[in-house]
């Protein structure tokens, strides 16, 4: 019974559940962005480039072969579907990450430009007192005063 006591403390503390909501608002707010990109930014980029779209760039390492029948109508050789390299998407994917990186740096520098407005601004440090004469000048300065008498 100890080790369901102890996962349920783990499982109900707030860090849990805060990584468990950031988790849930992180894969929404991915999709807002991956649309944001493909549907509004590419579409620019493309309009602006002659209809450039990275999702179309790829490398064809094996060409698609089409199935070949004879005359009986027998298949001599299967259809072999093409080998490509979808480098396009895979710079797409990028762009995708470089945006969700950016915006969620901004988001975390507003909020902490928030959280500095609104946390009570730390106290200034006291002057520090003057400091005396150490223990060697005043012994020095007795000295001299009962050397004059």
């Amino acid at each position: 019974m100890g080790l369901f006591k102890e996962f349920k403390e783990f499982a109900v503390k707030g860090n849990v559940m805060d990584m468990a909501i950031g988790v849930v608002i992180g894969g929404a707010f991915g999709k807002i962005v991956t649309s944001l990109v493909s549907d509004l930014i590419m579409p620019l980029i493309g309009a602006a480039t002659g209809g450039l779209n990275f999702t179309d760039w790829k490398w064809v390492v094996r060409p698609e072969v089409a199935e070949q029948v004879n005359e009986a109508g027998e298949v001599i050789q299967q259809a072999v579907p093409a080998l490509t390299l979808n480098y396009g998407n895979f710079l797409q994917v990028i762009f995708d990450f470089l945006i969700i990186a950016f915006s969620i740096f901004l988001v975390v520098k507003g909020i902490n430009n928030m959280k500095a407005k609104f946390e009570k601004p730390a106290e200034p440090e006291a002057p520090a007192a003057p400091a005396g004469p150490t223990q060697e000048e005043l012994l020095t300065e007795i000295r001299d005063l009962l050397k004059n008498k």
